[in-house]
């Protein structure tokens, strides 16, 4: 009868034992860790009536911001800063703001993964000279 005894006490334990090891207990699980943005730099130089566009990889949904941080040598001048979607060839245009300054931000949403692009031009017609710039994009 002892071993009867020693295996009705394991069958009991048995339930215990298997909740103790863990595993779908959501207080012991690690916390998501959270998206790391990812913030890349475009140099360039705008020609009057030009454009130029940057295509770049989304890895995680979440907010795209453009903000132009440098112009040269006038930092006054209006161009245009947009985001889009990038096919490999071309920027369809989603979110564009025609009237842009130094410091300007477009912010939009990844709604999946996927190529993206940041394009500038001179939307206006309104540039005389060669205009370098820089643009971030920050992303996750």
């Amino acid at each position: 009868m002892p071993r009867s005894t020693t295996l009705f006490a394991l069958l009991l334990l048995a339930p215990l034992l298997a909740s103790a090891c863990g595993g779908d207990d959501p207080l012991n699980t690690p916390d998501a860790v959270p998206p790391v943005a990812v913030t890349e730099t475009f140099n360039e130089t705008l020609n009057p009536n030009g454009g130029r566009t940057h295509p770049f990889a989304v890895q995680t949904i979440g907010i795209i911001t453009a903000t132009i941080t440098a112009l040269a040598p006038d930092d006054t001048v209006t161009v245009g800063l947009s985001l889009g979607t990038w096919n490999g060839a071309v920027c369809q245009v989603i979110i564009p703001n025609d009237k842009a300054m130094l410091n300007t931000t477009v912010t939009g949403t990844a709604q999946q993964i996927g190529h993206f692009c940041v394009r500038l031009y001179d939307a206006l017609g309104t540039l005389t000279a060669n205009t370098d710039y820089t643009v971030e994009v920050t992303h996750f």
